[in-house]
């Protein structure tokens, strides 16, 4: 997981703009996200459709369509952000042995960091980088109810 850092930023980048701009109740296009982000829309697409598999994202198809939180955000912690993106945790790479000094000691100190990385993950939550950005003094966005009069 310390390896594929790239993928899982990008997935709580994502998830930190979905929370910000639309919560649960209002859908972002994966191309306002991309742009916010300064990124490519195809290179949020897979991790859009991973955290939606995941059920951390609600998809709606359509010219209308868009993302929106799956859930609350005090229910998403970011390990399951991450576990969403970069699946089961195991690396091919990572896993073939090595010689003694990496079996008996890097690999070892590599599974304890691991660890650590894993209980900090599980107890940072969506609503909580929320509310940093707004301790940050960054404004969230205030949508005025439609109002239709006749």
């Amino acid at each position: 997981m310390l390896m594929r850092r790239e993928r899982a930023y990008t997935a709580v980048a994502v998830m930190l703009d979905i929370g910000w701009y639309a919560g649960r109740q209002r859908l972002e296009s994966a191309g306002d996200i991309a742009d916010r982000l300064s990124m490519a829309r195809r290179g949020i697409e897979p991790v859009l459709q991973g955290l939606a598999r995941a059920g951390l994202l609600d998809s709606t198809r359509g010219p209308k369509g868009g993302y929106r939180l799956g859930k609350s955000a005090r229910q998403i912690t970011l390990a399951e952000i991450v576990d969403a993106v970069t699946g089961d945790g195991t690396d091919q790479a990572e896993t073939e042995a090595g010689g003694e000094l990496q079996v008996s000691v890097v690999e070892p100190l590599w599974t304890e960091l691991e660890q650590h990385v894993q209980t900090h993950l599980k107890s940072v939550t969506l609503e909580s980088l929320i509310q940093r950005g707004q301790a940050q003094g960054l404004k969230r966005p205030a949508h005025a109810p439609i109002v239709f009069a006749i």
